[in-house]
């Protein structure tokens, strides 16, 4: 892992991603990823013995405590026509969107 995230980086992860910042918020998005990064660094550096076991939470989980999932069950929203109403373009009551650019992958 990188020691820090340099602007040649940080501008390509921009274009990847599509992004519109001007100088200051790009530096300022740039340095709070530097931060976090030297935070990883550090919790990397905590020697932790082979003998504990990895997990994804700290208090375990089980079956027996965890509440059941929920059903799905579709709703009617009382107000469509107040949403309708707020978009740009409608086309015989759906929302039309603009088309998102994209590059095919090879």
């Amino acid at each position: 892992m990188p020691d820090e995230i340099t602007r040649e980086l940080f501008d390509h992860l921009v274009a990847l991603a599509e992004l519109e910042l001007n100088d200051e918020e790009a530096e300022y998005i740039r340095r709070e990823l530097n931060e976090q990064l030297t935070s990883i660094h550090e919790l990397e550096a905590i020697e932790v013995d082979n003998n504990v076991p990895i997990t994804s939470h700290g208090v375990p989980y089980t079956q027996s405590i965890r509440p059941p999932l929920r059903q799905d069950k579709p709703d009617k929203f009382a107000r469509v026509d107040e949403i309708i109403e707020q978009a740009p373009e409608v086309d015989q009551r759906f929302i039309v969107v603009p088309e998102i650019p994209h590059t095919e992958l090879e």
